[in-house]
């Protein structure tokens, strides 16, 4: 089956247009906040149902949180020393009767009104894993062969972009293990061939590829090459616009003892948690599979359908 061609322009920009002419995205006047029609979703729900079944026999716990988390959390996860840039928090109105009634006639005149509100103690989730980590110190130790959590949630990133990979706005359906060095790191490893694997059997072919974050700051230059060193952050990429800068579109992500040291997550030993997590971005495996199968998802080979929509 022959996937999408882009016409002139940059390749992010045309194949992002080719998706709002076909419907399949729907454009708001903020970049990389987009709308999603039934075919988009029933993709993704497909996506969604092939990781649920590839996951059950793990026997992860199943947990489901909103795009918000307390502002608390956050801070106490490091996240604001690397990524402060990508962050979005929640504001709310500050004052009485007044303040509102000037906050909605500056509002309606698209004028500046951010003097009336003031920081809440919510934040947007900047990672699908992050609820996890306090509920889970909460608990206390952890059991004897630590602990398995399959989290999704929607996430913010201050990103804006016209590559509709690139969205403001979107899912990480994660899977998050808990427990001692040699556990989570075996998990880790196991997860870079399972990922690959998964995405195989949709007709991507995908390239595991050493990755770091983009930290921020005087030392990022230096935890990246870390992250790099180590192996601990693994992508498996798709050439969505080009073979030369691919797309991730699954993350495999080890932590260490990043997130049981910053949260008090112990073994049942006693020792500091090792953690990890696999991510898969579903909106840009949808992506993917629209530029690999085609615009028509009822063309897509049945084989890839049988994946996705296995009662079909």
């Amino acid at each position: 089956m022959t996937g999408v061609t882009t016409g002139e322009g940059s390749a992010e920009t045309a194949f992002r247009d080719v998706l709002i002419e076909s419907g399949l995205l729907i454009p708001t006047s903020v970049l990389g906040i987009y709308g999603r029609s039934g075919v988009f979703e029933g993709v993704v729900m497909g996506i969604e149902d092939l990781v649920t079944r590839e996951t059950a026999p793990d026997r992860p716990e199943v947990v489901r949180y909103p795009p918000v988390l307390p502002r608390r959390d956050v801070e106490t996860s490091g996240y604001l020393d690397s990524f402060p840039h990508m962050t979005g928090s929640v504001w709310t109105l500050s004052g009485g009767e007044r303040e509102a009634i000037e906050l909605g006639e500056r509002a309606s005149r698209h004028e500046d009104w951010s003097e009336y509100q003031e920081q809440s103690e919510s934040m947007l989730v900047p990672a699908a894993c992050y609820p996890a980590y306090p509920w889970v110190a909460a608990a206390g130790p952890l059991p004897t062969r630590g602990r398995l959590i399959d989290i999704e949630c929607y996430c913010f990133r201050h990103e804006p972009s016209t590559d509709p990979a690139r969205m403001q706005a979107f899912r990480q359906r994660e899977n998050v293990r808990l427990g001692s060095s040699k556990e989570v790191s075996q998990w880790h490893s196991s997860w870079i061939r399972r990922g690959t694997s998964i995405l195989a059997s949709l007709g991507l072919a995908v390239e595991p590829t050493p990755a770091s974050d983009p930290f921020f700051g005087r030392g990022g230059k230096v935890l990246a090459q870390s992250q790099k060193e180590q192996a601990l952050k693994i992508e498996l990429v798709y050439p969505l616009h080009s073979r030369e800068r691919p797309t991730p579109i699954m993350s495999i992500n080890y932590h260490l003892d990043l997130f049981g040291t910053a949260f008090g997550i112990f073994t049942a030993d006693g020792a500091s948690a090792h953690t990890a997590c696999f991510g898969f971005g579903v909106e840009r495996i949808t992506l993917a599979l629209l530029k690999e199968h085609g615009l028509d998802v009822e063309s897509w080979p049945a084989a890839v359908r049988d994946r996705l929509w296995p009662s079909r």
